[in-house]
C-alpha cells in the first residue's frame, strides 16, 4: 500500500538539512530503484523553487510499504531525523486516485 510520510522541519535547521541531504536522497533513490516511490520533495518556506536561506518547512514522501509499521520504521530511520531536522513525522495510508 502507498503511505504518505509528512515531516515538519524544526526552525533554523537548514544547515543540518543540507549536511544530511546526500544520505536522505540515497534512501529515496533506493525506493525509486525498487519501484516503490510515487513522489517525494520538500516544502519551500517561500514561493520559490530555490528558497535560499529561507530554507524549507518540511517534506512529503509517498512510497509503497507492506505495512504502516514498516513505513513508520523507515521514516524513523531517515537521516533528517538523526540530524535533528524533523520536529515531527507522521505516516498515513494513502490511496492514489488520480492520475489513473
Amino acid at each position: 500500500m502507498w503511505f504518505a510520510i509528512i515531516a515538519e522541519d524544526r526552525p533554523g535547521t537548514l544547515d543540518q538539512r543540507l549536511a544530511a541531504r546526500g544520505a536522505h536522497l540515497d534512501r529515496l533513490n533506493r525506493l525509486q530503484d525498487e519501484g516503490r516511490m510515487l513522489l517525494a520533495g520538500p516544502f519551500p518556506a517561500i514561493e520559490s523553487e530555490n528558497p535560499g536561506p529561507a530554507g524549507f518547512t518540511g517534506s512529503l514522501i509517498i512510497a509503497e510499504f507492506a505495512t504502516q509499521a514498516e513505513a513508520e520504521s523507515w521514516a524513523k530511520a531517515d537521516p533528517y531525523v538523526a540530524a535533528g531536522v524533523y520536529a515531527q513525522v507522521s505516516v498515513k495510508p494513502f490511496r492514489k486516485t488520480l492520475p489513473a
